[in-house]
């Protein structure tokens, strides 16, 4: 019995992965990715079909929103039941974010979904969007048995799979521009295409797929900075309808201890507004109540994010609120790794 080729979507939102060159004016222009594989004939050589959608009007990164996100997520749940793996290619500036708001929206995927990019144009002479582009499908169409291999939100760029929602983009310039500074990288392609099997979720099977769209748009991030004063952390919290804050604090989740400072925070709290501590730290995790400094955080009930991303903490913040998680139980749901966005 001859295996099952692989059907894979290939989706482009915008980026530069998806620009090439106008020799005649020198502008970049968008690519048309109905003709994808007569411009990068080594697709053919790959063991799948492929389909492609593309945005109506592909967005730079920069624009990228909550209603972008659902848009993706539209078009996943459409060809879900026809399609065995999905790549979605956008521009990397906001990458992390989308691929983790992706991550929270799917419950109970069995299908990868890889994110990938580049940071040159795919016309361009040392473009690194092709090897991106061509091992991401690859990744996104390996079996193992009759089912994926990968059951989850990745992230492919520069030789490297990674957990999407445990990404950050670290690098304008170089090739190697996302890092997880906490988790281990899935895969790795070299002369061959490894896994490592100990850190991918297992595959979902014989469960209903469920897509949550509902995202709070009113929430912000709060950055703690030497000589921050009461009046601009009072006027951030006071911001009319604002409901959740991510706070990016000092270490292992340090703040500062003056009494205006611990009162703001606690009065916020009190007024239902949800907020998350997280570190400015490109790695390494909060742990209320290690110093001093962070103990006056964990007595008036902040929440902790442990060794989430900024960018993560922000999609989950943004998915819970808009899921109406009960005020009672939120803390204990959002400190509750969901998609293995933390440790």
């Amino acid at each position: 019995m001859l295996a099952k080729i692989p059907n894979i979507l290939l989706i482009y939102t915008g980026g530069t992965i998806g620009m090439v060159k106008d020799y005649k004016s020198n502008a970049l222009k968008a690519f048309n990715f109905e003709q994808i594989k007569d411009k990068i004939p080594e697709l053919n050589l790959l063991d799948c079909e492929i389909d492609t959608v593309s945005f109506d009007a592909p967005i730079d990164s920069s624009n990228m929103s909550p209603k972008h996100w659902v848009k993706i997520a539209d078009i996943i749940e459409c060809h879900y039941k026809n399609i065995d793996g999905f790549v979605v290619l956008s521009g990397t500036d906001t990458m992390s974010y989308t691929a983790s708001a992706i991550s929270f929206m799917f419950e109970n995927l069995s299908k990868p979904v890889i994110f990938t990019g580049s940071q040159l144009p795919i016309g361009d002479l040392r473009t690194d969007a092709k090897e991106n582009l061509i091992t991401a499908i690859q990744i996104a169409a390996t079996q193992d048995g009759d089912a994926p291999k990968i059951g989850e939100v990745c992230l492919y760029f520069e030789y490297k799979l990674y957990r999407a929602n445990r990404t950050t983009k670290v690098s304008s310039e170089q090739f190697e521009a996302f890092n997880s500074p906490n988790f281990p990288q899935l895969g790795e392609s070299g002369v061959h295409l490894i896994f490592n099997d100990n850190v991918l979720k297992k595959v979902v099977e014989n469960k209903p797929l469920i897509v949550r769209k509902n995202f709070e748009a009113n929430i912000v991030i709060l950055k703690l900075y030497p000589g921050i004063n009461e009046q601009i952390v009072k006027n951030i919290l006071e911001i009319p309808n604002l409901n959740g804050v991510v706070l990016e604090t000092y270490g292992a989740g340090n703040a500062p201890t003056d009494a205006w400072f611990t009162n703001l925070i606690e009065n916020a709290i009190n007024n239902g507004i949800f907020i998350v501590n997280v570190s400015q730290c490109i790695s390494g995790s909060v742990i209320l109540g290690h110093y001093e400094t962070s103990n006056h955080l964990k007595k008036i009930g902040i929440i902790s994010g442990k060794d989430i991303t900024t960018e993560s903490a922000v999609a989950k913040l943004k998915y819970l609120i808009g899921e109406n998680i009960p005020a009672n139980k939120f803390k204990l749901v959002f400190e509750t790794p969901l998609r293995g966005e933390m440790s």
